[in-house]
Formats: C-alpha cells, sequence, structure tokens
C-alpha cells in the first residue's frame, strides 16, 4: 500500500525570523540610492546600445521591395522594378538579385514620384489639406504601463512612414520615449522646460511694461528665466534616425518644472500656466512645419500634462483590458472634468467682469485604445469597457504579439524591426497589429483636417457673401445720392 504524500504547506508560513534578518542587509541610506542609480545608468546605457549601431548613433534599416509595395507605396512589386528601369534618376536601392533595399529618404523620393506620375486614383501621399496647422496629439493617462510611450512611438513612426512630418515632444522626464527615438539630451535646456520659461518670462515683460507705465516696481526676472526669453523652439527639436520625424527629448531635471511652475503662476497669478507650451507652438510657427506633432506623456496629471492636454487636438487614451486599468482611467476622465472645467470657471469670471470672451477647452476627438489585448483572456472585459465607454472607445483592440516584444528588447518600434529576424506571419500578424491601430487613428486625422477645411470655405463664402452685399449697398447708396 502506498502512501500518500502530504500537500505541502504555503511558502509563507514557519519562516525563521533571524534568518530572514540575515537576509535583508543593513539599512539603505540616501547615499545607496546614488549608487543604484549609477548601476542602472550604466546598465541603461548598455542595453539602449543594442538598438545602436557601432558609431553609437541610431539608424533607421532599408526596406525592401517587398515592404515598399505591400507596406508604403500601392504599386506592385513588377511595375515598381518598371519604372525604376525607365527612370534611372530615381533611387535604385541597393543589394543583388530581385530584391532592392530603400532607405526611407529614398523610399520618400519614390512617393514623391509616383504622386507626380502615377494613377489619379491611388493615395501615394497621406492627405493633408494646405493652409491648416499641424495636428497635436496627445497620448496620455495617469496610470503607468498602459502603453502610452508604445503607441505614441508606433503612431509616430507609422505616420513617418506614411509620409507626414512628424515632431514627438517627450514631456515624460523617465525619458523612454527618447531612448527609442535616439535622442540625446543633456539637461532640461534640451527639454520643454525652457520653452515653458520663456512663455513666463513674456508675461511676465509684459506685465512690467505695465507696471512701469503705473509707476510701479517691476517683477523680478532671474537669471533662468532671462536666459529662457532668448531660446526658442527650433533649439530644442533634434533630428533622428528616422528622417521625417523630429524630436523634443526628455531627461530627469525635466521634472523640475512639476514644481518650478507653480511658483511662476504665484508670482503672476494672470499666466496661464496650462498655455504655455501651445502659446510656442502656435506663437513659433512650428504647427506650420509638421504635419502631425505627438506628446508623450508622464503617468501623472501634473503640469505638464495639463499643458499637453491643452495644447491637444485629439486626445489618446491608451488602456489595459482589466478592471484595475478601466476604473484608473474613469477617474483620470473624471480629473479632466474637474480640472479643466476649474480652469474654465475660474478664468471666466475674470474675463466677464472685464468685458472679454470667455475661454472653452475642446478637442476634435477623444478616444481611448485597449493595448497589450489578450483575446484569449480578456475579450470578455474589453467589450464591456466598450459598452460602458462607447463612442469614446477604438474599435480595434491592439494585440500583444511576439513581434512587439523582441523590438522592445531592442529599444526599438515594430517598424523598426527587420522581417527577415521573424517568420514572414509572426512579422505580419504583428505588423498588422499596429497597422489597424494607425488606420483608425489616420481616419480620425483626416476627418478633423476635412471638418476644419469644410469650416473654412464655408467661413470665407460666408465673408466674401457679406462683403458682396456691403459692396452693393455702398453702389445703391451712391446711385440714390445721385439721382437726388
Amino acid at each position: 500500500m502506498t502512501k500518500r504524500s502530504e500537500t505541502p504547506i504555503p511558502p509563507y508560513f514557519n519562516l525563521d525570523p533571524e534568518r530572514a534578518a540575515g537576509r535583508i542587509g543593513d539599512p539603505i541610506d540616501t547615499v545607496r540610492f546614488a549608487k543604484a542609480a549609477a548601476f542602472a545608468r550604466r546598465g541603461r546605457d548598455d542595453m539602449s546600445k543594442r538598438g545602436l549601431s557601432p558609431d553609437g548613433r541610431k539608424h533607421l534599416r532599408k526596406f525592401s521591395t517587398w515592404e515598399i509595395c505591400r507596406y508604403l507605396i500601392p504599386v506592385a512589386t513588377a511595375h515598381l522594378r518598371r519604372v525604376l528601369k525607365a527612370h534611372p534618376d530615381l533611387p535604385q536601392g541597393t543589394g543583388d538579385g530581385g530584391t532592392k533595399w530603400f532607405t526611407l529618404e529614398e523610399t520618400l523620393a519614390l512617393r514623391d514620384h509616383f504622386a507626380a506620375e502615377g494613377s489619379a486614383n491611388k493615395e501615394y501621399r497621406p492627405y493633408r489639406p494646405e493652409g491648416l496647422p499641424a495636428k497635436v496629439v496627445a497620448v496620455a493617462n495617469f496610470k503607468g504601463g498602459v502603453g502610452k510611450t508604445s503607441t505614441a512611438a508606433h503612431l509616430a513612426m507609422s505616420s513617418a512612414l506614411d509620409g507626414y512630418r512628424v515632431l514627438v515632444i517627450d514631456l515624460d522626464s523617465q525619458g523612454s520615449m527618447t531612448s527609442i527615438l535616439g535622442g540625446q539630451v543633456e539637461d532640461e535646456w534640451n527639454t520643454v522646460f525652457p520653452l515653458l520659461a520663456k512663455d513666463y518670462a513674456l508675461h511676465v515683460e509684459q506685465e512690467n511694461e505695465v507696471r512701469v507705465a503705473r509707476g510701479d516696481s517691476p517683477l523680478p526676472l532671474d537669471e533662468t528665466l532671462s536666459e529662457a526669453a532668448q531660446v526658442s523652439v527650433k533649439d530644442v527639436i533634434q533630428t533622428t534616425h528616422w528622417p521625417n520625424i523630429d524630436l523634443i527629448g526628455a531627461q530627469l531635471n525635466l521634472y523640475w518644472a512639476e514644481f518650478q511652475i507653480p511658483v511662476w503662476r504665484m508670482g503672476l497669478r494672470r499666466w496661464p500656466l496650462w498655455d504655455a507650451l501651445t502659446s510656442r507652438l502656435q506663437a513659433e510657427g512650428v504647427l506650420d512645419d509638421y504635419d502631425i506633432i505627438l506628446l508623450d506623456t508622464p503617468p501623472a496629471l501634473g503640469y505638464l500634462t495639463i499643458n499637453a492636454l491643452a495644447a491637444a487636438d485629439i486626445l489618446l487614451v491608451p488602456l489595459g483590458a482589466s478592471f484595475l486599468e478601466f476604473d484608473s482611467t474613469g477617474r483620470f476622465f473624471d480629473m479632466l472634468y474637474s480640472t479643466f472645467a476649474s480652469i474654465e470657471d475660474g478664468e471666466n469670471a475674470n474675463l466677464r467682469a472685464a468685458g472679454l470672451p470667455e475661454i472653452r477647452f475642446e478637442w476634435d476627438v477623444v478616444r481611448a485604445i485597449v493595448t497589450r489585448f489578450d483575446a484569449n483572456q480578456q475579450t470578455d472585459m474589453a467589450n464591456l469597457i466598450q459598452a460602458y465607454l462607447g463612442d469614446f472607445m477604438n474599435a480595434h483592440r491592439q494585440e500583444y504579439t511576439a513581434l512587439v516584444g523582441q523590438a522592445g528588447e531592442q529599444v526599438a518600434g515594430i517598424y523598426e524591426a527587420d522581417y527577415r529576424d521573424f517568420n514572414r506571419e509572426t512579422y505580419v500578424r504583428g505588423r498588422e497589429a499596429f497597422d489597424r491601430t494607425y488606420a483608425e487613428f489616420k481616419e480620425i486625422l483626416i476627418g478633423t483636417w476635412w471638418r476644419d477645411q469644410a469650416e473654412r470655405t464655408a467661413a470665407q463664402e460666408a465673408a466674401e457673401q457679406e462683403a458682396a452685399g456691403q459692396e452693393t449697398a455702398v453702389k445703391k447708396t451712391a446711385a440714390q445720392k445721385a439721382g437726388a
């Protein structure tokens, strides 16, 4: 007769306090944090080099004729080869045999050629109405780990592959987006910090003109503010290894903005702190230099995130298909309401008293995106989230695939991954997860531009009709006077 073995007890029973004390080490002082940070910095540099070339900088891989014809330019491979043969002045690519490899710059040149010479029924360049500013897109949620940076990075890359000019602004002092794009940020003066400081400094200068005229003493401008007043947005924009993605990076010192902004506001109560980033982007022509400006925000509703949300035309809110992330996202929307409603109430009371137009925050579109989705385990929860959030939800749920995981290990986006490192099915499935996200985003993007263009056309027609009516009235008055 075999004796049945007893079920082992859980591992949290019968722990020895003396042995436990011997394993936890000495108490930790603040110096130990510096050592841990140094080790982490060294490891971060070593790991980031996985995505770098021997010269220490990132370089974007080349794209094959198969990728170009399947994903980037809607032409058949055989037709592309005929066009290249007929136009030797076009980029010819590199490589032997039937497959040629092209840089993204060369691919964009090919796109321009087909846009000028190709079929009028095909979309060689993405829709972008002339004369309208860039769309500002904020990716935000105050819960960490929901895929904000991954979503923003892949939208930037897919937009660039589609032919748009993109500026990415990293507002998270952790600098993950900056690492993905290979940015080099020495200190806070290469971030948005001097731009926010400049906006405050300019308001102080305007206030001081009024004070001097009244005979009052001016507000002080310290060395930091005086220096920031000389910085332009273009001073902090850096190029990346993507020819049509530029970056304003972030690093740890950017976090000081969260402490400095309220201090500035106390110094000048009429400074609209939430509008500083918007003001700089508009005043310095940045909205005319790009098609899309993507803002990657920190996992908190601080002053940097408030600036991003106030600047945004489109707000994207990533979340996982879990109760906790759904609950946190609901609280995020609640805090958005209370924050911006409070700003409106406070500012409009003063504006009404002064007889000035009131302010009103408005976003073209807000969409929540389910990320890291596992259809086998999360479909029911995702359906519930869809039911409760309704028209706030994207239809597509972004699945987590092997391609996403491996690209993350290489400190890169999936669009930077070489399909030859995967089997073809894995690559196609992984790309499709983000291509469908981009497709929904692009539909939102071009829809808002079309609506803006329609409104602009309607306003121009109304103005022309009014001017024509005034001209007719003037002529009629003149004729009546002549008859008299």
